[in-house]
């Protein structure tokens, strides 16, 4: 019989419920899987976490493994995915928090900019205060508070389709009341 018969033959035994079929295909290879992992991972503890790792996936996945293919080459196949995996989530690891703050935008705004997010809150609260009660209760529960529009329709006790013209007409009304920078003002403010 040769190899891949012999594993197809084991691995069907498996799905079938005999467990002892998997027991022979650990002992045949984990060393080969031990073999990619360490010189992938480099670290012999590593390397032995991923065996164990590997077949696992292996056993959950069994049902996928295509029968005209090698065993080995599937389950290679596995150990580099998994390997790649710890790769990456290793290489940021080694980054103290102190590393990734000095590549962080600061959060604090200087003076200058506060200024400006005053007044053009300023503009936008007095544009709200323009608005019609029913325009100017959907725009606040979308744009302030998030809701959904099936969430601000039951909690108006609209429509969907009411809430979406409202919230169409609210918003150019806005826009008209901001000026000419309208939609740039606005846009910023529900962003921000």
């Amino acid at each position: 019989m040769d190899v891949q018969s012999d594993e197809a033959d084991l691995v069907q035994r498996v799905l079938a419920g005999d467990q002892s079929g998997f027991t022979v295909l650990v002992e045949r290879y984990s060393a080969a899987v031990y073999n990619q992992a360490y010189r992938m991972l480099g670290d012999a503890g590593e390397a032995e976490d991923a065996v164990q790792e590997v077949f696992l996936r292996a056993f959950r996945r069994l049902e996928t493994y295509d029968l005209q293919r090698r065993f080995l080459t599937w389950l290679l196949t596995i150990g580099s995915n998994y390997c790649i995996d710890r790769l990456r989530r290793r290489r940021f690891s080694w980054l103290t928090l102190d590393d990734v703050a000095f590549w962080l935008p600061s959060t604090e705004t200087g003076p200058e900019r506060s200024a400006m997010y005053a007044e053009r809150r300023d503009l936008v609260q007095q544009a709200l205060l323009t608005l019609p009660e029913g325009y100017r209760s959907v725009t606040v529960l979308r744009y302030w508070h998030d809701l959904s529009y099936l969430e601000i329709a039951e909690a108006l006790n609209l429509t969907e389709a009411t809430v979406k013209t409202r919230l169409h007409r609210a918003r150019k009304m806005i826009a008209d009341a901001l000026g000419a920078d309208g939609d740039a003002v606005w846009d910023m403010e529900t962003t921000s």
